[in-house]
């Protein structure tokens, strides 16, 4: 059930383990991801208000906050289920059946990857390496590890989550989630040598130009680059290494 939202009353909740979490570091400012943190566990998401909660107790710009909390994965921007399943899609998962425990818990939920189940209970996301490669295939569940799936264990754990008796507590909801918690940043400007390539977003692969086409930009002007002095080798020498690629 989704609780009623009051976000006062969640600042009040966060603020004193806000303050604690601030006493242990010489510059407070150390204490962001501690305290987002705090704040994704009393609301099961780090919201607005929080974003600007934390900017305000740290004395910094929200802009520092919400860079910094869009940088990691593991807080979510958009409300979640109650129950977030994130199933390993790397090597040893997938040689150990990923893909078909993929398959069934997309099934099971008739969801798709970064989705919310109608109800608002679980969202699904399929994820790289959890680092337990000795118990694949693997997920989490609210970060905590289920090892050695498989359909039968995944039929297990949705009845156990389902009758509320499983292991793992669920997430507080003070909001229903949308259908995606996903915050896509299509469309939005891109630095310098990222645009105008054919998919800055996921560069990489046999035959996709876009480093090449980055390299290009760069060489063609380098005043993109003159403003910000960076050691990185593709920008000092560049040139040199598309002429060297042209001649293989």
């Amino acid at each position: 059930m989704t609780a009623s939202r009051d976000f006062a009353e969640t600042l009040a909740k966060v603020k004193p383990e806000a303050e604690k979490l601030m006493a242990q570091y010489p510059q407070k400012r150390s204490a962001l991801l501690s305290i987002l943190h705090a704040f994704q566990n009393a609301e099961g998401w780090v919201s607005p208000e929080a974003l600007a909660a934390a900017a305000e107790m740290l004395d910094l710009p929200v802009s520092v906050v919400e860079s910094t909390a869009s940088f990691y994965t593991l807080f979510f921007r958009r409300p979640v289920g109650q129950y977030v399943l994130q199933v390993c899609r790397n090597l040893s998962c997938q040689l150990n059946g990923a893909e078909e425990i993929m398959a069934y818990c997309r099934e099971k939920l008739n969801v798709r990857h970064f989705e919310t189940t109608y109800d608002g209970r679980f969202s699904y996301e399929e994820v790289e390496c959890l680092a337990a490669c000795d118990r694949a295939p693997c997920m989490q569940v609210n970060l905590e590890f289920v090892y050695d799936l498989t359909r039968e264990k995944i039929d297990e754990i949705l009845l156990a989550m389902n009758a509320g008796n499983f292991e793992v507590a669920p997430l507080p909801q003070t909001v229903k989630p949308d259908v995606t918690w996903f915050v896509a940043h299509e469309g939005e400007k891109k630095s310098p040598g990222a645009q105008g390539v054919s998919s800055p977003n996921d560069p990489g692969g046999i035959g996709d130009p876009s480093g090449r086409q980055m390299i290009e930009r760069i060489v063609r002007d380098p005043g993109l680059v003159e403003a910000r002095p960076t050691a990185e080798r593709l920008v000092r020498d560049g040139a040199a290494r598309l002429e060297a690629g042209a001649e293989h």
